[in-house]
């Protein structure tokens, strides 16, 4: 259950400052669909303001990584902080980006991976080599 309101359209259209980023979040990914975390910011017309901005600059620009890439980190990320809205919305974004079910295997593989070496090393405190400083 949300700890907050869930926007309605029609409570977004009453609202210019939170209609806007919608307006926005619907031409840059070229749905009409807006998901519950923005409508769950909404609350915050401010920090929703400033997260879109953050989202769009770094998750839509053109960039080194392609869009896949970028949403497969964000999935993983999402997974090692134990968000389920972000791991549930970004594998249904890496998924209509391209990703696979064998990228996704591979992903969570490495995931897995990931969490338990890093869990290792942790607790045997192993020191970092010298030659892998940057």
């Amino acid at each position: 259950m949300a700890t907050v309101r869930i926007w309605s359209d029609a409570e977004v259209e009453a609202d210019a400052r939170v209609k806007a980023v919608f307006d926005d979040i619907r031409a840059t990914r070229k749905t009409d669909f807006v998901n519950n975390v923005w409508r769950a910011l909404a609350n915050q017309p401010a920090v929703l303001e400033s997260t879109w901005a953050q989202v769009k600059q770094v998750m839509t620009r053109p960039g080194a990584l392609d869009p896949v890439t970028r949403e497969m980190i964000y999935m993983a990320v999402s997974i090692a902080n134990g968000c389920e809205y972000c791991v549930h919305s970004h594998t249904a974004g890496a998924r209509a980006k391209g990703m696979t079910d064998e990228m996704l295997g591979e992903l969570l593989a490495i995931v897995g991976l990931a969490a338990q070496t890093n869990a290792l090393v942790t607790a045997l405190q192993v020191p970092v080599d010298p030659e892998f400083k940057a």
